[in-house]
């Protein structure tokens, strides 16, 4: 007698489960330009050099804030907050999270930090009484103008050291101002990028 045997063969997908899953949007990853389509680059074509300097370059100048921020009880979120409605007061808090690209929850917490402890005020819109605008205290805009010069001396000292220093600004803000979106819609962005040399003072 012969037993045919059938061999059923399973295959099982585990998806890997990240803390911060809820923090990533593959959505925008995938409609942004050129992510998500096959590498056109090989290995040896990838820009380390540049990838790990921007991390190095990056890490350290939020470094030396940091160490301010500490002192106050304050972190990151707080500071990007802050630095944002000292430099256009009567921001909306809707553009406000365009700028960050953070949840209401997670700006609630840190706006509610900063308005009980008195850097940042919220007033009702003029023509619209539904609209928060916020601004920033002159307690608020004391700490923001003394973490800006942290980092604006960590600028200038990096500036310093590169050929032709007095001119070295602008290739640095074509770089970075190449590295945004474009086609991003925030209305701060445009008005930066409109005004790359926008004073600090209103």
């Amino acid at each position: 007698m012969t037993e045919n045997f059938v061999q059923l063969v399973f295959f099982v997908t585990l998806n890997r489960i990240y803390v911060n899953m809820a923090d990533i949007n593959f959505k925008a990853v995938r409609e942004r330009p050129g992510v998500g389509e096959k590498a056109s680059q090989s290995a040896g074509d990838l820009r380390w050099d540049v990838i790990e300097l921007l991390f190095f370059a990056y890490r350290d100048f939020v470094g030396d804030a940091d160490e301010v921020l500490r002192e106050f009880g304050f972190g990151r979120a707080h500071h990007r907050v802050m630095h944002f409605v000292r430099r256009y007061p009567g921001l909306k808090v809707a553009d406000l999270l365009d700028v960050l690209r953070i949840t209401k929850q997670s700006l609630g917490r840190v706006l509610k930090q900063l308005l009980d402890e008195g850097y940042i005020v919220q007033k009702a819109g003029d023509s619209d009484r539904r609209q928060r605008l916020l601004f920033a205290t002159a307690k608020g805009e004391a700490l923001v103008e003394k973490l800006a010069g942290l980092q604006t001396d960590r600028i200038n000292r990096a500036l310093r050291s590169m050929p032709g220093d007095s001119g070295a600004a602008e290739p640095v803000r074509q770089f970075l101002r190449a590295m945004i979106d474009h086609d991003d819609p925030d209305k701060v962005l445009a008005e930066i990028l409109a005004s790359p040399r926008r004073s600090g003072k209103e």
